[in-house]
């Protein structure tokens, strides 16, 4: 923590935090509900174009006006846009159709944020101290006991799967974003910032669209598959990058990032609520631990 933050806004940050990674945790449960519907790449790019055009009219006044920043760095915004868009959400609808759930969570979940712990002391110096380091440590604890349900046969069993690759490239490719972010330029907009990676992210994926669209068809557009573009594009993509990049400028990306090991305890907690699923032990005292590994990474000392 740095000594020139206030208490306020370490608040604001884990709060943004939690928000972000609670939204996301339901962007799993819509993309796993239409992915046999919706081919992946084509529900990548709808997400990301859908994102694009809601963001649009609150960032057109800065978008000319602001060009020059993109034109300076060109190739910081093709990274940052390759990356949190055009790969991260794609790799992982791809990851969809071969890996089970369990592999895609586990390894998902507890590769990105000790990736980005890693990308941020390498190419960022934040400091690694004993605490980030304990608290990330007691976070994929209780991750690994919630993905196992108690059951340490389960992760002996652990099969590696063609989609299990998917969802380590999609890992490693937000580990990068995580840290690429932290340089964004500060004179732009952040909204203004996000629609152009989103465009240049879409952009990126239209031939790969056109592809998937003359091999395996397109998407029946019915009600339940607009209401799932709309969820990913405008709360999984505009409100929950602009409140994740929010809270990696407040707290840091390796302390933001240890976050995401709060999406599978949020998705377990929609199972219940939405899928009328029981609650167990494994899910309170995983709860237990994600929390507590986040508490203990925050300390100053």
């Amino acid at each position: 923590m740095q000594k020139d933050q206030h208490k306020p806004q370490i608040i604001t940050g884990i709060s943004l935090a939690i928000l972000a990674t609670l939204i996301w945790s339901g962007n799993f449960v819509i993309a796993r509900g239409v992915i046999n519907d919706i081919p992946p790449v084509t529900l990548a790019f709808y997400r990301w174009l859908s994102a694009a055009i809601l963001i649009f009219p609150f960032v057109w006044k800065y978008f000319l006006p602001e060009l020059k920043h993109v034109k300076e760095r060109p190739w910081y915004f093709l990274l940052t846009a390759v990356t949190g868009v055009s790969m991260f959400n794609t790799f992982v609808y791809i990851a969809g159709n071969f890996s089970t759930a369990i592999n895609m969570a586990l390894l998902g979940t507890c590769s990105s944020p000790i990736m980005s712990v890693i990308f941020a002391r390498i190419f960022l110096k934040e400091r690694l101290t004993l605490m980030r380091i304990a608290g990330m440590l007691v976070c994929i604890a209780g991750v690994l006991l919630l993905l196992s349900k108690g059951q340490f046969e389960t992760l002996l069993n652990f099969q590696f799967t063609n989609g299990d690759w998917w969802i380590l490239a999609a890992a490693f490719t937000f580990a990068i974003y995580n840290t690429a972010v932290k340089r964004k330029p500060r004179e732009m907009h952040p909204a203004n910032f996000l629609f152009t990676i989103f465009l240049i992210g879409a952009v990126i994926l239209l031939p790969f669209y056109v592809y998937e669209l003359n091999s395996k068809g397109g998407i029946t557009f019915n009600l339940s598959n607009f209401g799932s573009i709309l969820y990913l594009g405008l709360g999984a993509s505009v409100i929950c990058f602009l409140i994740w990049n929010k809270t990696i400028a407040i707290l840091g990306t390796g302390r933001t990032a240890l976050f995401g090991n709060l999406i599978p305890v949020f998705s377990s907690i929609e199972a219940v609520l939405l899928l009328n699923e029981k609650i167990t032990y494994v899910h309170i005292i995983s709860f237990i631990l994600v929390v507590a590994g986040l508490i203990i990474a925050n300390f100053k000392k």
